[in-house]
């Protein structure tokens, strides 16, 4: 089927919702008694349906994924199927713990389960952010509990529906707090995220309704419910929602001392929230303490364990910037000198039958940098770091002293025919973005063997006197005037 372009403008899809939610709530009101389950299970069957045709239109990216999401949506159709009156009567956030209570719930955690799968790729990008959110979010849920929902259950509520309800509302919190992080983001997958976040939402808006009038009919209740169906429905429908699982940059973080204390303020909510209602005589206040610590806790532990793994990839990075150059990727000077004195010490100690010092120098580089650009140049270096890399052995430590010197530090008393395949390698030409380049090399070698007293210095100054007279070689001798 054909789809809204990526480029195509949103607004007749919000018009289609607000038309829709207005026909919904006319039709509601006008069925009677006996025909608002019907209305109601058309809605619910809205989702579903947008769901269904944006994965099959590939619409969707990772459909594995959304398939779960659409797997939830069909439960909460099945579930106002099979108990049409559950929002009709007041059952719903009564907290009952029968069937219908725990297909909603299962609902709710399928497509929950099957959307975090989905926004994997997009929540990677702002792993820290996405979790503080969901701390913010559940731990808003305790007031809401606490101030809202606690106070106007039934007094016939069994202990097992308030822990139904009371996960159903933190995880429901939870989530709305990643949507609203995610909502934050510019780019075209905002639209989306919004109407996902105004389904979440209004699911709250209907659980809270709905516990104010257990066991009666609540039109409040069934207009937010059947509204959160229709958002529910509208966000595949958005031309952005292709964007979705697309990763992207992360919003724009809160300063350090602001988030800490918001979290601070977040975490410290449900235990003095459960203080209160222990001071108050209520039999709820650890109920809420001990779901709530729970469910805190993974959340907890996952940012403590995304912190942990930044400082150490930020270590790691530092690492190899101090031992490494940054435009080659070889070793650098600091690292190869302590190689050199690192393989020195096991000479001495006779570990080693000898040592090889290799220094290169590149002919003909500088006319590169003044014909092409430094641009140019850099690739060249890049390209001359590949070769000898290719060239040397595993054992070998190849290092940029700087500007076109490179050195090799070979764990060998002899050096074999590697100058010589090091030269063969280097003057080949390399395809570069200006075209084919062609430089030399002059190598100049120094060595030491076991029992033989050496130091770096003299070892590099060997190397380097040796470099020179190959450059001597080279030049053309001037011609006496007869």
């Amino acid at each position: 089927m054909g789809w809204p372009r990526a480029t195509a403008p949103a607004w007749p899809v919000h018009v289609l919702l607000l038309v829709c939610a207005a026909a919904g709530l006319i039709a509601y009101e006008l069925a009677g008694h006996a025909g608002r389950p019907v209305v109601q299970t058309v809605i619910a069957a809205s989702p579903v349906l947008t769901w269904a045709l944006a994965i099959a239109s590939g619409h969707l990216g990772h459909r594995r994924p959304w398939l779960i999401a659409v797997g939830g949506i069909a439960l909460l159709l099945a579930a106002q199927i099979v108990w049409p009156g559950y929002v009709r009567d007041g059952h719903l956030g009564a907290a009952e713990f029968g069937p219908a209570d725990l297909t909603l719930s299962a609902a709710h955690g399928l497509f929950l389960a099957g959307t975090a799968m989905a926004l994997w790729r997009r929540m990677s990008e702002d792993a820290g952010g996405i979790v503080d959110a969901a701390l913010l979010g559940l731990c808003a849920g305790g007031p809401m509990w606490v101030w809202l929902i606690e106070p106007n259950l039934s007094p016939q509520v069994t202990n097992a529906g308030q822990v139904l309800i009371l996960v159903d509302v933190l995880v429901l919190c939870g989530v709305l707090g990643c949507f609203a992080r995610m909502a934050t983001v510019p780019g075209p997958a905002r639209a989306p995220m919004l109407a996902l976040l105004s389904s979440c939402v209004l699911t709250l808006f209907a659980i809270g309704a709905g516990v104010t009038t257990a066991g009666q009919e609540n039109r409040w209740s069934a207009a937010f419910w059947m509204l959160a169906f229709l958002a529910l429905a509208v966000a595949p429908l958005l031309p952005g929602a292709y964007a979705v699982t697309a990763s992207t940059c992360s919003a724009a973080p809160a300063t350090g001392a602001a988030r800490l204390g918001w979290l601070t303020a977040a975490l410290s909510t449900n235990p003095l929230l459960a203080a209160v209602q222990i001071l108050r005589g209520s039999d709820s206040a650890n109920l809420l303490l001990a779901i709530g610590t729970l469910m805190v806790i993974p959340l907890v532990v996952l940012r403590i364990r995304w912190l942990t793994g930044q400082r150490e990839r930020a270590e790691r990075t530092l690492a190899h910037q101090a031992s490494h150059d940054e435009l080659t990727g070889l070793r650098n000077r600091r690292h190869i000198m302590g190689e050199i004195d690192a393989a020195l010490a096991e000479l001495h100690r006779g570990d080693l039958a000898g040592i090889t010092l290799l220094l290169c120098d590149l002919d003909g580089f500088k006319p590169i940098n003044d014909r092409y650009g430094h641009l140019v140049g850099d690739q060249a270096l890049q390209s001359v770091a590949a070769r000898l890399t290719a060239v040397t052995a595993p054992g070998d430590t190849v290092a940029r002293l700087g500007g076109d010197e490179f050195l090799v530090l070979r764990r060998d008393g002899s050096a074999g025919d590697l100058a010589e395949r090091i030269g063969d390698a280097l003057r080949e030409p390399m395809d570069l973005s200006a075209g084919p380049v062609t430089v030399g090399v002059t190598i100049g070698t120094a060595g030491a063997r076991s029992g033989e007293p050496a130091d770096r210095e003299t070892l590099i100054g060997r190397a380097d006197a040796d470099m020179y007279t190959g450059k001597a070689a080279h030049r053309p001798k001037a011609t006496q005037p007869a």
